[in-house]
């Protein structure tokens, strides 16, 4: 497993309930502003591994990103059952419900192997 893939994960695992983030604004998180396409491909393959809350995660216009109808409706009543209201867009009020990632990350990304929160690699 890549640094950066660990990053993405251990972001997407610190989102709080009732709190989302953005495909970039994960992928700038974890150092790599320009890789918001590689986070989805990391959440879209790791979600079931890593039990990762990928419902808290939505695009730049605060808006679900998921086509399939199924998919999409689960994510809004998770989404809306932590807390989050949807607008009349169905748009999501990132200025409001916006998770910004702390220095408290800084920790976990310095873990090592002998650390008992560490990432194995695969």
């Amino acid at each position: 497993m890549t640094p950066f893939t660990e990053r993405v994960i251990r972001i997407i695992q610190s989102i709080p309930e009732g709190a989302v983030m953005t495909y970039g604004g994960i992928a700038r998180a974890a150092g790599s502003p320009r890789a918001a396409r590689q986070v989805v491909r990391i959440l879209h393959s790791m979600s079931r591994k890593y039990k990762l809350p990928w419902h808290r995660v939505i695009n730049a216009q605060g808006r679900i990103s998921l086509t399939e109808d199924e998919s999409a409706s689960l994510q809004r009543l998770y989404l809306e059952g932590e807390g989050i209201v949807f607008g009349e867009r169905g748009t999501v009020d990132l200025e409001r419900y916006q998770y910004v990632p702390g220095p408290e990350l800084e920790e976990v990304f310095a873990a090592g192997p002998e650390d008992e929160d560490y990432l194995p690699p695969e």
